[in-house]
Parts: C-alpha cells; sequence; structure tokens
C-alpha cells in the first residue's frame, strides 16, 4: 500500500469532492454506521460547517432487520449526527425477508426507503460511501458474470434514481449507456423515440429532470483512508459480519483481492480499467446517437421504432447492438434487456439482413424485431395468448379448467 492511501483525507481533498453540490437545497448521507459511511457523515458535516451558505445534511440510516445489532448501530449513527450538528432518521425494511437473493433485495430496500428520505426532505441527491475498493469488487463481479463493456465501466460517480422501487437486474443496461445501477425507464413507459444519454460516460447534471440523483463522491478513493480520516479524528464505526459471510460474491471476491494485488491486479488497477471503459463506453454512446439521427425513419402512430435497412447494415456490430437493444427498452413492456439474449438476436438479425430478400420476424422483452425490404423495426410484441391447464379426472367435466399464463 503506498503511503498516501494511509493518509486521512484533508479538508481541501474533501471541499473538492463535494464541490459541484455546493448549490443544492439539501442532501442525504447514506450512513450504515460502517467506517466509509460514517466517515462520509464526518467530511460532509465538516465541509457544510466551514461554508457560510450550503445544502442541510440529512443523514439517512436504513436498519434492514437482519441483525439484532443493527438497531444499536443506528442510534449509535444518532448521536453522532447530533455531535456533527446534522439531522438524522433511521428508517426500517419491515415485512417478510426473500430466501433466495436476499442482498439484492436488501439492497433494493434500501434506495427506494433511501429515496422516499430524499423527497421529503426535498434533497435531488443521495451521498453513498462507496469508494475505490467497491468500484474494484464491482468491476470483478461483473467480469465473473461475463458482463459487457458497459458492466465493465463500473459503477458512476452520479447515477440517476428516478426509479428505485425496483430491484436493477445484474445486466441491466448492457449494450448501451446503462449498466446495472444505471436506470432505466419502467416497463409502463412507452416511448416515441430513444431517450438517449447526453453526458459521457451516462452521467447527468445533479437535478436534471427532477431526479434524484446517488452520488458517489469517494469512488476514486480507497478505503484506507477513510478509516485513516475517522482514526485521526478519534470516532468510532461499526463492522457489519456480512461483509465476511463466505455465502455472498462480494465477501468472496474481497477475499481473494489480496491475492489478486499481489500479482498487480489491485483496486487501484481495476478502477482505471473501469475509467477507461468508461471513456470508450462514452464514444459508443455518442456513435449510438449519430446512427439514431441518421438512420431513424418516422415512428408510427403506434410508437413503434424503425432504422433504414441498407444504413443499419453499414453499422458497426456493437453500435447496431446497441441501437436494436435500447429500441426494444424502450418499446417493449417486460422489463431489461439481457446481454446474452439480444446478441443472439442481433446475430440472426444480422445474418437474414444479409439477403435482400430474407424476412426475419423475432421477439424479446416485450418487443417484436421485424425486418422489411426498407427497415429494421421494433415495436410492441403481441400479448401473449393464454393456455389452459386441465385440472379434471377421466369422466369430469371440463369446468374446472384454470388459465395458464
Amino acid at each position: 500500500m503506498a503511503s498516501h492511501d494511509s493518509e486521512p483525507i484533508s479538508a481541501a481533498e474533501a471541499a473538492a469532492l463535494f464541490a459541484d453540490l455546493a448549490s443544492l437545497p439539501a442532501i442525504v448521507l447514506a450512513v450504515s454506521g460502517g467506517p466509509d459511511s460514517t466517515a462520509l457523515m464526518v467530511l460532509a458535516a465538516r465541509w457544510r460547517k466551514a461554508r457560510k451558505k450550503g445544502p442541510a445534511l440529512v443523514a439517512v440510516t436504513v436498519d434492514h432487520g437482519l441483525r439484532k445489532e443493527a438497531a444499536a448501530e443506528a442510534r449509535a449513527v444518532g448521536k453522532l449526527a447530533r455531535q456533527l450538528g446534522i439531522a438524522h432518521r433511521t428508517l426500517r425494511w419491515t415485512g417478510a425477508k426473500p430466501k433466495a437473493g436476499l442482498p439484492q433485495a436488501a439492497r433494493a430496500a434500501r434506495y427506494r426507503l433511501l429515496a422516499a428520505a430524499a423527497r421529503k426532505a426535498g434533497a435531488p441527491a443521495i451521498l453513498t460511501a462507496h469508494t475505490l475498493d467497491d468500484q474494484a469488487e464491482t468491476v470483478l463481479i461483473r467480469m465473473s458474470r461475463g458482463s459487457g463493456l458497459t458492466g465493465l465501466a463500473g459503477m458512476r460517480r452520479i447515477a440517476a434514481l428516478p426509479h428505485a422501487e425496483r430491484a436493477p437486474s445484474p445486466l441491466a443496461g448492457e449494450g448501451w449507456g446503462g449498466g446495472p445501477e444505471a436506470n432505466r425507464s419502467p416497463p409502463s413507459r412507452r416511448a416515441s423515440r430513444v431517450d438517449l444519454p447526453r453526458k459521457g460516460g451516462g452521467e447527468e447534471e445533479i437535478g436534471a429532470r427532477d431526479h434524484i440523483h446517488l452520488i458517489r463522491p469517494f469512488l476514486g478513493m480507497p478505503k484506507s483512508r477513510l478509516i485513516a480520516t475517522l482514526a485521526a479524528a478519534n470516532v468510532a464505526f461499526a463492522e457489519d459480519p456480512s461483509n465476511r459471510d463466505p455465502r455472498f460474491t462480494r465477501a468472496r471476491l474481497r477475499g481473494v483481492m489480496p491475492v489478486l494485488a499481489a500479482e498487480g491486479l489491485d483496486a487501484s488497477r481495476l478502477g482505471l480499467l473501469a475509467r477507461r471503459m468508461t471513456r470508450a463506453e462514452a464514444a459508443l454512446a455518442a456513435a449510438a446517437r449519430h446512427a439514431f439521427d441518421e438512420l431513424a425513419v418516422k415512428p408510427a402512430a403506434d410508437g413503434a421504432l424503425a432504422f433504414d435497412r441498407g444504413g443499419f447494415r453499414t453499422l458497426p456490430a456493437e453500435i447496431a447492438q446497441r441501437l436494436v437493444g435500447r429500441a426494444i427498452d424502450a418499446v417493449g413492456d417486460e422489463g431489461p434487456v439481457e446481454l446474452a439474449k439480444l446478441e443472439a438476436l442481433c446475430a440472426a438479425l444480422d445474418a437474414a439482413a444479409a439477403d435482400a430478400k430474407a424476412r426475419f420476424r423475432r421477439s424479446l422483452a416485450g418487443a417484436l424485431v421485424s425486418l422489411t425490404p426498407q427497415a429494421v423495426t421494433v415495436e410492441r410484441a403481441p400479448a401473449r395468448r393464454r393456455r389452459t391447464l386441465t385440472t379434471r379426472r377421466a369422466g369430469v367435466s371440463g369446468r374446472g379448467q384454470k388459465p395458464l399464463d
């Protein structure tokens, strides 16, 4: 570890990290009580105290009800918040907890509760304490799942959070400009054209389009510096044992990070990979926007999207795939497009498009992709026909049949 990585974060560094937040009316700080989020609260409070004007800070702790220690940890966060002169709220995830996919469900619940707290506080931004170490683990997780370029770009410093009630798909946004934590239109939304990301790397201006934004100011900062900041300030923090629980993928990968680091694949290198992928992602997103502007045919009244067939055939495979994927996402009604399924569809579409007489019709994620002599068209797929499940026994009337979707 470089000696600099064990130094506390200075006031000047914190001011630079929070500089673009100064004009916001309020900010929600997601504080669990662990070292990273506790450092976030301490540094944000110091930054705000040093300014004559600035956003109101509200620290929010989510008690998932999964550990008996969580309530005491939330009280400790509240006590520290009062000492720092900022407001604090504890929100609880109530109800039944799933037996499978618990980390994903807990994360979705946390963001849903944080978004509700942000709306109540009039805060357009939620700050989390994700660090460079978290970014490295995220890149490894996505790599292990066969993620594409978008996923390998990792987490973004700024991401819109308009639909926090929906759990993110592990590959949501793949092949376009999103990634697991980029938010996509809900299935009920209809689009007459593709809503293309406009800022490099998928980031947006804070407060744009009335969205609540998730902001990660420490994404380029090693965790060791946050711990050093708390040690210098003599501030205690909690340790969540689930962070070391081998049942969870992130915890297992965290355990092998020292071995990878010894081979040169440390958090810094993985973070560098994410930044380079983000840069490439921005370039491909811009190329896809240009392709849309050049090839889009006037959409039909029912919201279908169409692209000139001849021009579509000249596109690089990655750009063509992004165009089709985002069109499916905009028009379909069955949620995010899975990367592997999108790749298979686009490979079949490309093969069909090579034959001027060929026809092509295939559905994916609630959208129907078809090929005509003039265009590649993406429209809402027709409703699926319902089958019936026969429950009668021999010699019994068929009145007991059940519909099966």
